[in-house]
C-alpha cells in the first residue's frame, strides 16, 4: 500500500492513499509503524482524510494497532476521520476506545500532552 509520511520532530503522520481502511491496509500500515519504530519513531498520527470508508474487519485491526502501540510507550492519533469511516468506528463502539481527534492541530496536542505525561511520570518513578 501507498503511504504518504511527514516526520517531524516528536511524531510521524501517516497518510494512507487510498479510498478505504481494508484490512490489508491496516496490516501494511502495522508493518510501516514497526519500520518507524525501529528508525526511531515512536509517536504517530494516522491522517484519514483521503479514505472515505473503513471496512468493518479493519476496525478491529486498528483497535489492535492502536493498543499495541500504547503497551511499548508510543501514541498513536486518528485525525480527518470522515463520516462513513467515522460510522464505522462508531457501529463497533471504537470510537471510545481509540484517540480520534478532528483536525491535525488536535491530533498534535494530544501527541504532546501524551509525550508530558510519560516524561513526568518516568521523573517521579
Amino acid at each position: 500500500m501507498d503511504f504518504k509520511i511527514d516526520t517531524r520532530d516528536t511524531f510521524s503522520v501517516v497518510t494512507p492513499v487510498c479510498d478505504a481502511i481494508t484490512v490489508n491496509l491496516a496490516d501494511d500500515l502495522r508493518t510501516t509503524l514497526d519500520k518507524m519504530r525501529q528508525s526511531g519513531s515512536h509517536n504517530f498520527i494516522i491522517d484519514l482524510g483521503e479514505c472515505g470508508t473503513i471496512e468493518p474487519e479493519a476496525v478491529d485491526a486498528l483497535v489492535d494497532l492502536h493498543e499495541e502501540c500504547y503497551s511499548v510507550g508510543n501514541s498513536l492519533v486518528f485525525t480527518a476521520v470522515r463520516s462513513k469511516a467515522m460510522a464505522a468506528l462508531k457501529e463497533k463502539e471504537s470510537d471510545m476506545v481509540l484517540n480520534v481527534a478532528p483536525k491535525m492541530v488536535e491530533a498534535i496536542d494530544i501527541i504532546s500532552m501524551e509525550i508530558l505525561e510519560r516524561d513526568l511520570f518516568s521523573e517521579e518513578g
